[in-house]
């Protein structure tokens, strides 16, 4: 049979036939007086085994294995880690639908707001939070910076943080540090920086910091942790940043010590 027989009687095109010879996939035939490929049944069947493993979700590359006789790996192997692979991309499926079903909720009955397009381990936090602090300009700011860090922090960086989070601000006391924290930086608006209150601040904050921070948090000093500070503090008055820069190294040098043996 011809090429286009071929193609038809399996169900994929003739270009797809001529790539998989162009692969090595599918062994050549031989050719007729005429120059035509002349194919038969073994060519049916080895096609028809490549469409399969295809529409499995095999890539080509893994199909060449599974079809090499001896020095490719075997078909078992290459399906369990398809399945292992697609199990992880479910789980990640199910997880965004999760997420997307909350945030549909949320529009549902008018809570959506801008803050809610976070992670779903930020958005439970932030649930947990509650009303703490949403008085103060300050706070607003901390859920803007915990909003970007959500977005561009690693995974394993993010999971740190979060669980820190999560765990500090679980300990008895904690709601009323953060109200206190925010309430001694709200007063510093329009304080000079050399004002006694920041010290006040600082040391508020580095407590506050140390207790809600993973262990070992990075000393300020690389451009990006730098850049990222400098972000942060921007639209602060220079008391406020003077006070949560300071808190930061404090805290960061505090953490370094903790986690020395």
């Amino acid at each position: 049979m011809r090429i286009g027989e071929l193609a038809a009687i399996v169900g994929v095109t003739t270009r797809a036939v001529r790539h998989y010879h162009h692969l090595g996939l599918l062994p050549e035939p031989e050719r007729l007086g005429n120059g035509y490929r002349a194919y038969g049944l073994r060519h049916a069947v080895e096609l028809a085994r490549i469409r399969r493993l295809t529409e499995l979700g095999l890539g080509l590359t893994e199909v060449r294995d599974v079809l090499a006789d001896d020095a490719g790996r075997d078909l078992v192997e290459v399906l369990t880690e398809l399945d292992t692979d697609l199990a992880r991309q479910e789980a990640a499926i199910h997880a965004r639908r999760e997420r997307l079903r909350a945030l549909l909720t949320d529009a549902e009955e008018g809570t959506l707001r801008d803050d809610s397009l976070v992670s779903a381990e930020l958005a439970a936090f932030l649930r947990g939070l509650g009303e703490v602090g949403m008085d103060s300009p300050m706070a607003v700011k901390d859920r803007e910076m915990l909003t970007l860090i959500d977005a561009t922090a690693p995974p394993e960086a993010h999971a740190a943080l979060m669980t820190a989070l999560t765990t500090g601000f679980a300990a008895p006391g904690a709601a009323d540090a953060a109200r206190e924290v925010y309430a001694l930086l709200d007063a510093l608006a329009d304080a000079a920086p050399d004002d006694p209150a920041v010290e006040a601040a600082v040391e508020a904050a580095a407590r506050a910091l140390l207790d809600w921070l993973p262990p070992d948090l990075p000393v300020p000093g690389s451009a990006e942790q730098d850049a990222l500070l400098t972000t942060f503090l921007g639209d602060f008055s220079p008391a406020q940043a003077a006070a949560v820069r300071r808190a930061v190294q404090l805290a960061a040098e505090a953490s370094t010590e903790r986690g020395t043996p």
